[in-house]
């Protein structure tokens, strides 16, 4: 027994959403058989970056932008029904994960807080279908870390019976999944993906991101700021552990610039390329030193300079994009979404403790009914 449902993703990399249609089985095996790509509009870009810090009116300006975000959603929902030839009465549910705008788990209070803009009852609205939204929340009330949630999905698409796989998805942020032979997946965030690559570009170049990696390829790695970047605390922490833009942001980098303010703008991009793909091989060989195949989807797997490096910083283990294993890149995190809204219209656990440090698994996810 199969039934439709539809993926939506806007990540950290805040470049679009991505939308999916894709049949699960009861058992979770799943299969996509469309998917939409939205760019945002610039202003609502531009809006849903300045929220990922504190400034006036901010309580306005969010109510505002999940506004706007639920109607952008609602436009790729449209998008995928028309392309599909389908109902919305066809489609089970929707799993829209928002966008985050604040990740904090377990600090100022021990339960801590982690925000995604959404409006999912105007979605449901909008397009006339259950919508699964909010699916960090539960996790954190049993205290985990809420993120990432997509190791479980990864089990089930990348896993392998006689071998350890490991699973890198490099969005904003990197979190790399280690999927073990009996079973066993660990998961964590790794540390920066494209957010402060594509910063760098947009600020220096116009462009929203390093198409390929040409730019940083055109450059040289500055050996002094690589080594400066790599001393952050976050990648010498143990998982389980999660961050954001709350601290891989401009502000961060600018403290880290400082000395090189006549570096040439390639040979930063080059060096911030570096970083990512440094601190991703690092947490690979640390954890998952047995891992045959390191499996990458995101955006990060369509830049060819990224992956000349990880493949470089990892000899022993092949570094192939997920469209290897018939998963397209872009598709991934939207997939995992329909899965997990699956998972939770019929109310089976989706988190993992080894993952995210909760108390015990937990659903995931709430329903706004259409």
């Amino acid at each position: 027994m199969t039934a439709l449902y539809i993926g939506l993703m806007s990540g950290t990399s805040l470049d679009g959403i991505d939308g999916v249609l894709a049949s699960v089985a009861s058992n979770g095996t799943m299969r996509v058989s469309h998917h939409v790509a939205q760019a945002f509009e610039a202003g609502l870009r531009h809006t849903l970056l300045k929220l990922n810090h504190s400034g006036p009116d901010e309580l306005h300006q969010s109510a505002l932008a999940s506004n706007a975000l639920a109607r952008a959603y609602a436009a790729v929902v449209n998008q995928l029904l028309a392309t599909s030839g389908l109902q919305a009465t066809d489609v089970s549910a929707i799993g829209a994960h928002g966008q985050t705008v604040r990740h904090q788990p377990l600090l100022h209070d021990g339960t801590g807080y982690t925000l995604q803009l959404n409006n999912p009852a105007l979605l449901a609205e909008l397009t006339g279908i259950d919508v699964v939204a909010d699916f960090r929340s539960r996790d954190l009330a049993a205290g985990g870390q809420g993120a990432p949630l997509v190791p479980a999905f990864h089990q089930g698409v990348f896993g392998c019976a006689d071998t350890t796989v490991a699973a890198l998805n490099v969005g904003g942020i990197s979190n790399l999944s280690v999927l073990k032979p009996d079973g066993q997946v660990l998961g964590w965030d790794c540390g920066p993906g494209n957010a402060l690559m594509d910063h760098w570009c947009q600020l220096h170049t116009g462009q929203p991101y390093d198409a390929d990696g040409a730019w940083a390829a055109s450059g040289q790695v500055l050996a002094p700021l690589l080594h400066r970047l790599l001393q952050e605390d976050f990648l010498h922490s143990p998982p389980p552990k999660s961050t954001g833009r709350d601290l891989f942001n401009p502000q961060w980098l600018n403290a880290r610039l400082a000395d090189f303010e006549r570096a040439a703008p390639q040979d930063v991009q080059a060096t911030l390329t570096a970083f990512t793909a440094q601190a991703c091989a690092a947490d690979t060989l640390r954890h998952a030193p047995a891992a045959k195949e390191l499996i990458v989807c995101g955006g990060g797997a369509l830049n060819r300079e990224l992956m000349r490096l990880l493949q470089a910083a990892l000899p022993n283990t092949t570094v192939v994009s997920s469209e290897a294993h018939g998963l397209p890149p872009l598709q991934v995190e939207a997939a995992a979404f329909a899965w997990l809204a699956h998972k939770c219209v019929r109310r089976e656990t989706a988190s993992l403790p080894s993952v995210t440090g909760a108390q015990g698994a937990r659903v995931l996810g709430a329903v706004y009914p259409r």
